[in-house]
């Protein structure tokens, strides 16, 4: 099987396992339309008190996993358990081969060997999530990085967990704002700049408001600019917005073929852009990707009004 990659991911749902729709939800004629990836939660969002049957409805969900043939339109799905021994646990239920991988909890140096020692099946990927305060100390990322990289195809993205960053400094995010206005947009930009030069994807936090979709466009731009393709979702109704933005402007992808052409020249003008394909060539490229699963975004209707106008 072809590993997925990062940018498949798209809008990523997080779900407790104490749901007792998983299957349908996922699954079934009646699945969250869109969904791309899920991750089925037996961490934060579930109490100490409920992780028995918590537990109990994921080896469920697996073993009707298991019963049902794959299909392409399937989401990927991911387990994210508390520990190393809960994914331990995870590992032996029947039907866990047929997940994508994990994501793994408040990842740091010391605590990812658990996890990376554990009897993976060859098509599982981790995601670690960074959400502790090692994700602010650069020595301690280091270290975590120079882990990862000696299993970097094991890696499919590392999860910025922007709620437990704040928790860790004693705030919340401000209604209204972007993840990018407050303390976390400086913590996004240290981690993009500490991972990604070294191939690693990094996936948006979350948007925990769910009733501002001019809020969640706006940050979703914001996470497109710092190179951030995939983001969590905690409402089936954020999905078609994240994975709309993921869309391409049909100038850039034009601009994008053009600096990947075999004659192209060394710097050339496109739409009042300078493109430089010695510097512009991975930028290009995953764009190219981000046009090839997700296509071509509409253009814009006030656009289309002006030159409308302006041919009148």
């Amino acid at each position: 099987m072809t590993a997925p990659s990062a940018l498949a991911l798209g809008a990523t749902l997080y779900m407790p396992c104490t749901r007792d729709d998983l299957a349908g939800s996922l699954l079934g004629p009646h699945r969250i339309a869109g969904l791309r990836s899920a991750v089925l939660c037996l961490e934060d969002a579930v109490l100490e008190r409920d992780l028995p049957a918590a537990l109990t409805r994921l080896a469920a969900f697996l073993r009707t996993l298991a019963a049902r043939d794959a299909s392409s339109a399937d989401p990927l799905l991911f387990v994210r358990p508390r520990d190393a021994a809960m994914l331990d646990h995870v590992l032996c239920m029947p039907g866990a081969d047929r997940l994508a991988g994990f994501v793994i909890p408040k990842a740091h140096a010391d605590s990812m060997p658990a996890y990376l020692a554990l009897p993976l099946h060859d098509r599982h990927r981790l995601m670690p999530t960074l959400e502790t305060r090692e994700a602010c100390d650069p020595h301690e990322i280091r270290r975590l990085r120079d882990q990862l990289l000696a299993v970097q195809d094991r890696i499919l993205a590392l999860r910025i967990g922007g709620n437990d960053l704040l928790q860790s400094m004693g705030l919340r995010r401000a209604a209204g704002r972007t993840a990018y206005a407050g303390p976390l947009g400086g913590i996004i930009g240290n981690l993009v700049a500490s991972f990604a030069p070294w191939g690693f994807a990094l996936s948006a936090p979350v948007l925990e408001r769910f009733d501002d979709p001019g809020l969640l466009r706006a940050e979703v731009a914001l996470d497109i600019e710092h190179g951030l393709l995939t983001k969590t979702a905690i409402h089936p109704g954020q999905i078609a917005i994240i994975q709309g933005a993921l869309a391409v402007p049909a100038a850039q992808a034009e601009e994008a073929r053009l600096m990947l052409a075999d004659d192209a020249p060394a710097v050339f003008a496109r739409n009042g852009v300078m493109c430089e394909p010695a510097t512009h060539r991975l930028w290009a490229r995953r764009l190219l990707d981000r046009v090839a699963l997700y296509g071509i975004a509409d253009p814009d209707p006030a656009a289309l009004r002006l030159i409308s106008g302006a041919e009148r």
